[in-house]
Order: C-alpha cells, then structure tokens, then sequence
C-alpha cells in the first residue's frame, strides 16, 4: 500500500496529500479540512429506496492497491446494500457513480459482476 495516508482536495477537486512526517499532524490537518469542507460530496441519488453515495474520504484505502484510493461510492439499500467501489480521482468517482445510478435504474446490479 501507498505510504500517503491522508489528503485533502484543492478548489478544483484535486487530490493533495498530506506531507507530514508527524502522524498526529496530518491527522489534524485532515480534521481541520473535513470539519471547514463541505465540497467533498462527488455525488447522492436515490433510486426508490435506494440511495447511492460518493464522496471524498480523504484517507487512503488502497489496502491492496498500488494506486491510492481517495474516493467510494456506496449503495445503501435494496438488494445491494453496503456495496461499495473505491477511486483514485475525482473524476473516476463521478463516472463511477453516474454508472452505478444508470444500472440500477435499469434494474442491474450496481457493478458487473
């Protein structure tokens, strides 16, 4: 897994991460970013009852992933309730979630199995 730990966004929604060798640090760095943010939602709908959510988590969850993973949509609800897909960018988050919403509009799981 990647060293970098945490990160925030840039006002053009670019991932910066954290740079600091003090663990404590960058965990409050990353507390002040989440707590004056409010521009970390990438996308929510609801499709009957089910909600579909992405959003910038701002740790990295790329547990077995060269590549950093900032970002997850999850489903909550219906037959796919806690599923859930994880992204490096912006950009990936927001197709990924617009994806997601088209199938299971169309009654399809929420990813190709």
């Amino acid at each position: 897994m990647s060293e970098m730990r945490y990160a925030v966004l840039d006002k053009d929604h670019n991932v910066v991460p954290l740079d600091i060798d003090d663990r404590e640090a960058a965990m409050r760095e990353w507390g002040r970013f989440f707590e004056d943010t409010e521009n970390r939602r990438v996308g929510v709908d609801e499709i009957g009852d089910v909600r579909v959510s992405t959003v910038f988590l701002g740790l990295n969850h790329a547990f077995f992933s060269e590549e950093p993973l900032w970002f997850e949509t999850m489903v909550f609800g219906g037959d796919h309730d806690q599923d859930m897909e994880r992204y490096a960018t912006w950009e990936q988050a927001e197709a990924g979630h617009r994806e997601v919403v088209r199938r299971l509009k169309e009654g399809l799981p929420p990813w190709e199995e």
